[in-house]
Formats: C-alpha cells, structure tokens, sequence
C-alpha cells in the first residue's frame, strides 16, 4: 500500500513544479536539535543495528538489550527520560554509522509534502538553509531511502 503512494508521490515530484525544484540548501550543525528536545522514535534495521554494534565495539545482543527497545516487529534506539537520543552526547556518537531515518534528516517524505510542512521544520532546524545545495533528484532519493523507516513506524508505532 505503502510502497505504491510513494511511487505515485515521486512519479508526481518529478512532472511538476513543486517548491524544491532548485533544490534545497542543508548541513547538520550537529546541534542535536533532531535528537534531543522531544521525544521520538527512531528505528533501525538488521544490518543498522549490525552496524552500529560493530562500531560501538560491543556485541549484537549486548546493544539490542542496553540501547533498543522493541516494538512491535522492529527495534528502535532509546532515549534518556528528557527525550534525548542515547547517543547524542555532544553531538552523535554514532555518526557514521546513523541509522537512515538521521541520515535523510531533513528530507523524509513527511517533510517534503509542501512549502508549509519544510518551512515548520526549517524553524527548528539549523541546518536548513546552510551548506550542501542537494538537488531535487538527491532530494528524491533521500524521500525514497527513508520512505521504508515512514511506513514502518506508521504500522508499528500510529497504529
């Protein structure tokens, strides 16, 4: 169900003017605006958390007890009792290996259905509006990178 909205949502991106045609400037400032501050879900894959293990050097079963927490067919990351990301301690300490729900920050599907919706975001994000100009095809492929994490916590976290 899912799968096909978002094909019809980006088949209508690419045939018509809509407000990031000339693409939208972005550069996290690492100020932990998205992480901390209101609570959230952040989900992660398999692999994710594979991934996240082996650069935190600690063992699979070791994170997913200590760091996740299940709901209901997926994991997702923790936050301390304030709304802040386990793993934001100035600034992310799992950069590099972020799950791709922060790695297409600011650019989920949610974000880019109107100029209302961006500009809501850009008043509480930093970033927006400084640094890299990520064209619209970039853009594009961010909504389609984090689409899935979009339809997972639709399922398994509104519902």
């Amino acid at each position: 169900m899912y799968e096909n909205k978002l094909d019809s949502f980006l088949e209508s991106l690419k045939s018509r003017p809509y407000f990031f045609d000339g693409g939208l400037r972005f550069e996290c400032q690492r100020c932990g605006a998205c992480c901390t501050g209101e609570p959230g879900v952040v989900s992660v894959d398999e692999n994710e958390i594979t991934q996240i293990a082996a650069f935190i050097e600690v063992p699979r079963p070791v994170l997913v007890e200590r760091c996740l927490y299940l709901l209901k067919t997926s994991y997702a990351i923790k936050e301390t009792d304030d709304g802040r990301c386990i793993f934001f301690e100035n600034g992310c300490a799992i950069y590099p290996v972020r799950p791709v729900q922060c790695r297409t920050w600011p650019f989920w599907f949610q974000n880019m259905r109107s100029l209302y919706a961006w500009k809501g975001v850009a008043s509480r994000c930093p970033g927006i509006g400084k640094g890299h100009l990520y064209s619209k095809e970039a853009i594009l492929e961010c909504i389609g990178a984090s689409y899935p994490v979009y339809e997972t916590l639709m399922r398994e976290v509104l519902r």
